[in-house]
């Protein structure tokens, strides 16, 4: 637990150094809380159980701290905003890291030759079905994806097919599958579209 460092004011200890210390622990502890979940989803059982030995540990001390000094609120408001600014970063790294697979589902009111020829000639696995729905016929296309790669997948349904409707699901795991060694670049059916990367 934090003790009264040598040279420092105690005052200044108890209402700024031990605050941010709680503020900081909380960020830390709930960061490593969300990506623990996320593995757990994922099936790695390894890593998580790791990762919540670590998320405890941390939240112990820092809870220690909130009731070795019950008298100052500013403890308290650096332990909720820690929680809260925990959970914005957990999911900002989670969607950095972009592990895992997913099932995206497109179905089309239209054609829909433009948007297969790309997604199979950048390398992704895809499968059409014939469809009629309330406007007539259209085609409902199944691609498991590596989640680093759905930016370009969404990127090639607003550019082929921008008023498709298309459902996004987590896969936890799969067998086979076809998929492009890295996130595809133009190819002979990008008919000049530009692929954003990096976002």
């Amino acid at each position: 637990m934090l003790g009264a460092v040598p040279g420092i004011d105690p005052e200044f200890f108890s209402l700024v150094v031990v605050p941010v210390f709680i503020f900081l622990a909380r960020i830390c502890d709930v960061t490593i809380g969300t990506m623990r979940i996320i593995f757990v989803s994922r099936g790695m059982k390894l890593i998580a159980p790791i990762l919540g030995f670590v998320e405890v540990f941390i939240w112990i001390i820092a809870v220690g701290q909130i009731f070795q000094n019950l008298t100052n609120p500013l403890n308290y408001f650096a332990y909720a905003a820690g929680f809260a600014t925990g959970n914005y970063i957990g999911m900002l790294v989670e969607e950095r890291l972009a592990m895992g697979l997913a099932l995206i589902r497109i179905i089309t009111q239209r054609d829909a030759t433009n948007l297969i020829d790309y997604l199979r000639a950048a390398g992704y696995g895809v499968t059409v079905l014939d469809a009629q729905g309330k406007v007539g016929p259209g085609k409902v296309i199944f691609s498991v994806v590596k989640r680093k790669n759905m930016r370009d997948v969404e990127d090639a349904i607003h550019e082929f097919n921008p008023k498709a409707f298309y459902s996004i699901e987590d896969i936890r795991r799969a067998a086979e599958g076809t998929f492009p060694a890295t996130v595809p670049g133009p190819t002979p059916f990008s008919f000049g579209r530009v692929i954003r990367r990096g976002k």
